[in-house]
């Protein structure tokens, strides 16, 4: 893992307890999120990891301010999102949040240059068309700056999509698999500009299957069935208690349970978690 030496305690970009996501359909309901309750601070490069079904994409699009909680309480940037106006919101995600869908081809103009792309982009967050240029050469992009989308390939159009984020300086930047459709060395070209756009501030949350990726993160968040299940820093990896009083443990320690079952001894040197006798 990264380091990280925050300089000064910060307020949080996004913050959420609680938080419950629910789809409906005509064969009934499927919970995409269980209770989640996390802090995101500027400066710092947090990965969301988890199979698929987990909940990542779910989580992603929240926090990105593109879809409200069935439940439960989430604020970006100071705006509680489940309160807050279609035209406020609307707002927000143009000015002060970038975002990479997992479908990166949705978040380019099919019609316009990449370069007018992100000048449109970086006017919108009230940035000069310096930030265009810039955003085009941290993603490798620059000697396509006259192309539109369609000629260029699946993996450039991801890259343009990473750079259209980080144009401008928003203060959040949210992306769902920036990385999926790249090779190695493309891969690590968007990641050391999503890691150069938290040195400078910005608050970024990416979700990834990439070990790689996740041992370069300041922060590894890991979901299960919708719920946190560990967060790793560069120290430590710790369970997760939720407001229920329920402990998700990480994976490598769930697997010393296999009943699912736990005996909890408390004592004043602390509490210690052991497996019920007979189990090995």
């Amino acid at each position: 893992m990264a380091e990280t030496v925050p300089a000064t305690v910060t307020a949080p970009a996004v913050s959420c307890e609680d938080l419950v996501k629910v789809f409906r359909s005509a064969t009934g309901e499927t919970h995409a999120l269980r209770g989640i309750g996390l802090e995101v601070h500027p400066g710092a490069l947090t990965v969301v990891a988890g199979p698929s079904g987990s909940g990542k994409s779910s989580l992603l699009t929240m926090l990105g301010a593109r879809d409200r909680p069935s439940a439960g309480t989430l604020s970006v940037l100071g705006s509680d999102i489940g309160a807050a106006s279609t035209r406020d919101l609307r707002r927000l995600r143009r000015t002060r949040i970038g975002f990479v869908p997992q479908r990166s081809a949705l978040a380019v103009f099919p019609h316009l240059r990449a370069v007018d792309q992100l000048r449109q982009v970086s006017s919108w967050r009230g940035a000069d068309d310096s930030h265009a240029t810039e955003a085009l050469a941290a993603v490798g992009l620059e000697h396509r700056a006259d192309h539109v989308p369609l000629a260029l390939s699946g993996g450039e159009q991801q890259r343009l999509a990473v750079a259209l984020a980080l144009a401008g300086r928003p203060a959040l930047v949210v992306a769902d698999e920036p990385t999926a459709e790249l090779d190695h060395a493309n891969a690590d070209l968007v990641v050391d500009a999503l890691l150069a756009a938290a040195a400078d501030g910005i608050a970024v949350v990416i979700s990834s299957h990439d070990e790689r990726i996740m041992h370069r993160a300041d922060r590894l968040l890991r979901l299960r069935h919708g719920v946190l299940s560990s967060e790793t820093t560069r120290r430590d990896t710790t369970g997760v208690i939720d407001a229920t009083g329920r402990l998700q443990l990480p994976p490598a320690v769930l697997d010393l349970f296999p009943s699912r079952r736990v005996i909890v001894e408390v004592d004043a040197d602390g509490v210690r978690l052991r497996a019920p006798e007979g189990e090995s």
